[in-house]
């Protein structure tokens, strides 16, 4: 059965697995549509709030996030500017202020409207 089903978007890993209507990697825990094209797979990324997010845009953290691999901390209201968008679990790549590069999820940001 696996034969047919078209590898993981995300991690390209061959081993998907079909639940209902829904393909999923056990590898790296995606899940997308059976249905969905794979020209559709440009997906729009949306801050907290709802937000779509675009690369060079700046955006606030709205929660306090433990950085992993030290004891630094980004503190809520931390603004960052000139984000990248990339596919993956963290889908956004930036340069946080006395901390350095990092990825963090659009889930746990804002966007800035000037």
């Amino acid at each position: 059965m696996s034969d047919t089903l078209p590898p993981c978007p995300s991690c390209a890993s061959a081993y998907t697995y079909q639940v209902d209507a829904l393909l999923i990697c056990p590898e790296c825990g995606n899940e997308w549509s059976a249905d969905a094209p794979a020209d559709a797979e440009e997906a729009v990324v949306r801050d907290s709030v709802g937000n779509i997010l675009q690369d060079g845009d700046t955006v606030t953290v709205i929660k306090d996030l433990k950085v992993r691999g030290s004891s630094s901390v980004v503190k809520v209201g931390t603004k960052v500017r000139g984000i990248r968008l990339v596919a993956g679990d963290h889908d956004i790549d930036c340069k946080i202020p006395g901390i350095g590069q990092m990825g963090l999820k659009s889930q746990f940001v804002k966007k800035v409207t000037d």
